[in-house]
């Protein structure tokens, strides 16, 4: 039939009829939105039925379609209404799956437009459909993976670099944008008159080389987990320092991780100097109430001669909320 054909252009495909005839059923010839190769179909009764459905096909039965799509039919005259149908969201594997009927009889040419607001697979073996056409969330990922391949460029080639950093065994290549946007405490070297604006130099003679890299990396957002791991205590500490408390709840979190035998004195100490009450509290647990002191026994010598006063009471009063008598 030479009427079969279907025009496409981006989601929007439109059928048109020139003359329906005396037959009762026409389907059109395959046409192509997304992944799939679709069908339209009219069958003419009483009513008029309107069928979308995707071709038979392995990226039909493997991967089939949810679509979100809105119909439109409208004859020719311009003075005759279109009908619009709702917006339908159905998974569609069959004819069967969809039909739309449209009180009315259309009579010469008529154009069926069918429009895909959204097209997600449908997961076989269960869980979310995702959409095969970006989103928000997609683009401003997108967007946030290239913003982040640039800043790593620009920490790693100095590009335009305006500051340099002194650290215990090296120097460092920053920019004084990039630091005062990620702490208060850089942007009021800067926005002062302290040495650091006027010299564009910051010593960091507290962290090493290597460390320092790592919070840059932080800062710049292209820090390895490995690093991060590595460095974490040395990061806690220029957190605190910087005011970087994004930074400082990371290293919270992470330290909760893994306490053992072997660290939870360290955690316990690093957790009352820098106020992190998460991780203070998940040393107490596991020394008290899971009774891991006992394993530590020698060790907790050491630690109470080192240990703040206000520290020790606190773990006093930890012991008797575990031990209280029965």
């Amino acid at each position: 039939m030479g009427d079969s054909k279907v025009e496409t252009i981006s989601r929007l495909a439109q059928w048109r009829i020139d003359n329906f005839g005396p037959c009762s059923f026409k389907k059109s010839d395959p046409f192509k939105v997304g992944i799939w190769n679709w069908h339209l179909s009219i069958e003419k009764n009483r009513y008029m039925y309107i069928r979308l459905f995707p071709e038979p096909s392995r990226a039909s039965k493997e991967q089939p379609p949810i679509a979100r799509f809105v119909l439109r039919v409208s004859n020719s005259a311009a003075s005759r209404r279109p009908y619009i149908s709702p917006i339908h969201e159905r998974l569609l594997r069959t004819s069967d799956d969809f039909v739309w009927p449209v009180d009315s009889t259309f009579h010469g040419r008529f154009v069926i437009d069918v429009e895909f607001l959204d097209l997600k697979i449908c997961p076989l073996n269960g869980g979310e459909a995702s959409s095969i056409w970006p989103s928000d969330g997609v683009m401003q990922s997108l967007a946030a993976q290239s913003t982040l391949r640039c800043l790593s460029r620009m920490l790693n080639e100095a590009i335009h670099a305006d500051v340099t950093i002194n650290t215990a065994d090296g120097t460092l290549r920053a920019h004084k944008a990039i630091l005062s946007a990620s702490s208060p405490v850089f942007q009021s070297m800067f926005l002062h008159n302290l040495k650091e604006k006027s010299s564009s130099t910051i010593d960091i003679e507290d962290l090493s080389l290597e460390s320092c890299m790592a919070l840059l990396s932080y800062l710049y957002g292209n820090i390895k987990q490995e690093d991060f791991w590595k460095h974490r205590l040395a990061l806690l500490g220029a957190a605190n320092k910087y005011d970087i408390t994004d930074l400082k709840d990371a290293c919270e979190e992470s330290l909760l991780e893994d306490i053992n035998s072997g660290n939870v004195l360290e955690r316990l100490q690093e957790a009352w100097l820098y106020q992190l009450n998460k991780l203070k509290k998940g040393c107490l647990m596991y020394l008290l109430d899971f009774g891991k002191i006992y394993d530590v026994r020698e060790e907790m010598n050491n630690f109470f001669r080192q240990a703040d006063r206000e520290l020790m009471l606190e773990m006093f009063q930890e012991v008797l909320t575990v031990w209280k008598p029965a």
